[in-house]
């Protein structure tokens, strides 16, 4: 993984993106194939600083969120008059979500969205030639590492040509406010810290999954960099 990582991170040269943090790093090591169709960006203050401990000086944390890339990519698909599709989130959720992106950027052409549940193979696959058909210059998926991520190469691979990005919580997290992160909070980097206070499911993963997906990135890396050394 540590190879797929040093390939394609930052590589602004694919159609899509995803964004890696710690526990997404580990989930991704299984799915490695999946990972070499995007350009990857840094998600996660953590995995931020301990990249640059490993020689990755120029990375920069970037996240589908309201701190970082989601207004960048809104703003440009305003000004571009680009047509943009949301998928993620549970249902009736996800319509608290958009009347919130709506409201913020007036302008935005949402072309439409749903939830990140399929009852089927069939209503999944109606899904992608819907996309298809509207000609969506952006998707914007929400369903969690590796399934969103699936659900962008599957829309390449029936013809879509638009732009995709993976956003994580981004859509649940919206439906309540569009600004999520208290301006504190984010200015101070502990963004990780009020998610667990927000949503405490996800302690377990920022005290149990982070340290072994630590880990298991300073072992791909070791183990990469020692291979390297032997040719």
């Amino acid at each position: 993984m540590h190879k797929v990582l040093s390939d394609n991170l930052s590589n602004n040269d694919k159609n899509l993106t995803t964004y890696l943090n710690l526990h997404s790093y580990r989930l991704a090591r299984k799915n490695k194939v999946i990972f070499k169709n995007f350009n990857i960006l840094i998600d996660g203050i953590i995995f931020v600083w301990i990249l640059k401990l490993f020689g990755f000086v120029k990375v920069e944390r970037n996240s589908f969120d309201m701190t970082s890339m989601a207004p960048k990519v809104f703003n440009k698909a305003i000004n571009n008059k680009q047509s943009i599709y949301f998928v993620g989130a549970k249902p009736n959720v996800i319509d608290d979500t958009i009347s919130n992106i709506r409201t913020e950027f007036q302008g935005l052409n949402i072309c439409g969205f749903r939830h990140g549940y399929f009852g089927s193979k069939e209503e999944y696959k109606a899904l992608l030639q819907e996309i298809k058909e509207l000609k969506v210059n952006i998707v914007v998926c929400g369903m969690g590492t590796p399934l969103q991520e699936q659900l962008l190469i599957d829309l390449k691979n029936c013809g879509w040509d638009g732009k995709g990005y993976t956003c994580g919580g981004f859509l649940h997290q919206t439906a309540d406010k569009i600004q999520y992160y208290p301006y504190l909070i984010d200015k101070y980097n502990l963004r990780g810290f009020y998610r667990m206070y927000d949503e405490p499911k996800l302690i377990k993963r920022y005290l149990i999954s982070y340290p072994i997906a630590l880990f298991l990135y300073v072992f791909d890396s070791l183990q990469y960099n020692f291979s390297k050394n032997r040719k």
